[in-house]
């Protein structure tokens, strides 16, 4: 079993030492789960921070087989998220493993990301991301062990902590939004079980519901936050003017499919804009990207 170079630089970066002897564990890991769940696995996908490959069960059935370091909360929100969507617009948890870090899922076919239908046909895509959104939100149950969204504003005070100038990100910019989230979470209506990366990426086509999501993050709060990763997706990386121009017409859909105030949509996609890059600045990206464009192109229209 070979494991890219890029992803074994990922996981280690990001898991230390517990990473690395994850790494070394990963071909018996793999041997050892695909018989415990009598699995025939295919060559995995394209890798970033867990290892996935498409599977396929004793019964012939397709699905994903998902593992990644156990000592990640990322697996352990992802399932409790699933379990609460419970195939409602997302794909279904078949299996899991808590203890090896496993997960089994339901393989959306044919499975083409919504990304193939920008920028030619945006409209459609953001019609799709409006049908799931409604379709995932859900009340979280008494015990549910998601964490709450507001945890996320922490991000906020420690970049500027950090970086107390403009070195990375203007300084304004992660006041601003700082501010704008605390208020966004204080005044939201209702509190939901959320995707929390709902993109172009994690929108895919398949046979049982039109479009089905896959890799949740798992968080609760206000909906309306659902709508920042959309509106600087997808290839956020990429400066690109054609696709941030196609941001005015995605606030005004989502607006009117979410029944949502404009300014509210305008408010959630300034706050996770800066958040985003935030969290990139934290991973050690400089000079910013989409998301940065995207947040200063909403600032005049911030109340």
């Amino acid at each position: 079993m070979t494991i890219p170079p890029v992803f074994r630089r990922k996981v280690s970066e990001v898991w230390g030492e517990a990473g690395q002897r994850w790494l070394t564990e990963l071909p018996s890991l793999v041997t050892a789960i695909t018989r415990d769940w009598d699995l025939e696995v295919g060559d995995p996908y394209a890798l970033s921070f867990n290892w996935v490959a498409p599977v396929r069960r004793g019964d012939g059935t397709p699905a994903v087989l998902k593992l990644g370091v156990p000592e990640s909360d990322h697996l352990f929100h992802e399932a409790a998220a699933l379990t609460s969507f419970d195939g409602r617009g997302a794909v279904r948890l078949l299996d899991r493993d808590a203890e090896r870090g496993a997960l089994l899922l339901e393989r959306a076919a044919p499975g083409t990301q919504a990304r193939v239908l920008v920028p030619e046909r945006d409209e459609e895509a953001t019609a799709a991301f409006v049908t799931l959104t409604r379709r995932l939100h859900r009340t979280p149950p008494a015990d549910c062990p998601l964490p709450e969204l507001v945890t996320r504003g922490e991000a906020f005070t420690a970049h500027l902590r950090r970086y107390p100038d403009d070195r990375v990100l203007p300084r304004h910019l992660v006041e601003r939004a700082g501010r704008i989230f605390d208020e966004l979470c204080a005044s939201a209506a209702e509190r939901v079980v959320l995707h929390g990366d709902l993109h172009h990426d994690n929108i895919l086509r398949a046979e049982r519901e039109p479009w089905l999501a896959i890799d949740p993050h798992g968080v609760v709060g206000d909906p309306g936050s659902e709508v920042g990763p959309w509106l600087y997706n997808p290839d956020p990386a990429r400066r690109d003017d054609d696709l941030l121009a196609l941001v005015p017409a995605r606030i005004e859909q989502l607006a009117d499919g979410l029944a949502l105030p404009v300014e509210r949509v305008i408010a959630w996609g300034f706050v996770l804009c800066v958040l985003s890059e935030v969290w990139d600045a934290e991973g050690g990206a400089t000079g910013g990207g989409r998301a940065l464009d995207v947040a200063r192109q909403l600032l005049p229209r911030l109340r």
